[in-house]
């Protein structure tokens, strides 16, 4: 998968087929219950979050595709939100391990949500650069490959939808197949670029077009690698194996 971002590899070996109830019973009694209450906020949260993601991208692919500087520049703009979703998410996971001393599959799973909190503010990041691409070649016209990038928008729409959904339903199958689907996204994404590289060669006066079009290329490919990082951290949560 191009561009992958690394993870070291982990192993936890208790048995998180164990009810949870049966495992809380090494923590204190009166814990057990508010630490559920804490994960499922912060789950939420990153649910919210996602939604947010997914219209940023779906507003995006619009801006691209309607010449619509204006709804570019909101998805830039909202960009904030989404940071401050995340930045809270980590907080509160930073203040439950703190204050509720977590073992087991609960530590796992609260360090997955830290590690979703961070790929999604990255992933807002990257949607947020390719409105500020889909902006500047709005009073343009259109290159033919622009239908390339609006697809692969569309695939990370599909893709950031199907990985949550796996993490909310701990779906390790959806995850790795969410995961393998990266492929497409990296076939995209060379596709386009060699379409941009020859439509600059037929003729100088695409190049700007053609560069703007490259970089929104390549956030959307980001956006694929910080998919399949979440697809292996429901993988890591279910497994207790980091897989690549």
């Amino acid at each position: 998968m191009t561009g992958n971002v690394d993870r070291p590899g982990q192993f936890f070996n208790d048995d998180i087929t164990v009810p949870p109830a049966e495992r809380g019973e090494r923590l204190a009694h009166g814990i057990r219950r508010p630490l559920d209450r804490e994960e499922r906020d912060i789950k939420d949260m990153l649910l919210r979050t996602s939604s947010l993601v997914g219209v940023a991208i779906a507003d995006t692919v619009e801006a691209f595709e309607t010449h619509d500087a204006a709804k570019a520049r909101g998805v830039i703009e909202g960009d904030a939100a989404i940071n401050a979703l995340t930045a809270t998410a980590i907080e509160e996971v930073i203040t439950t391990i703190a204050t509720q001393a977590p073992v087991a599959r609960d530590l796992r799973f609260l360090l997955t949500l830290y590690d979703v909190a961070v790929e999604l503010e990255r992933i807002g990041d990257s949607v947020a650069n390719v409105a500020k691409r889909a902006r500047d070649v709005a009073p343009e016209p259109s290159l033919s490959v622009n239908a390339g990038v609006s697809a692969m928008g569309r695939l990370a729409i599909e893709l950031l939808a199907d990985v949550m959904r796996a993490l909310v339903d701990s779906d390790v199958e959806l995850a790795r197949t969410t995961a393998h689907r990266d492929d497409e996204m990296d076939l995209m994404y060379h596709r386009a670029m060699a379409q941009l590289a020859a439509l600059s060669k037929l003729d100088p006066g695409n190049v700007d077009r053609a560069n703007l079009l490259q970089l929104a290329a390549h956030y959307l490919e980001r956006v694929g690698d910080r998919v399949t990082n979440i697809a292996e951290d429901v993988v890591f949560l279910s497994t207790g194996l980091r897989e690549d």
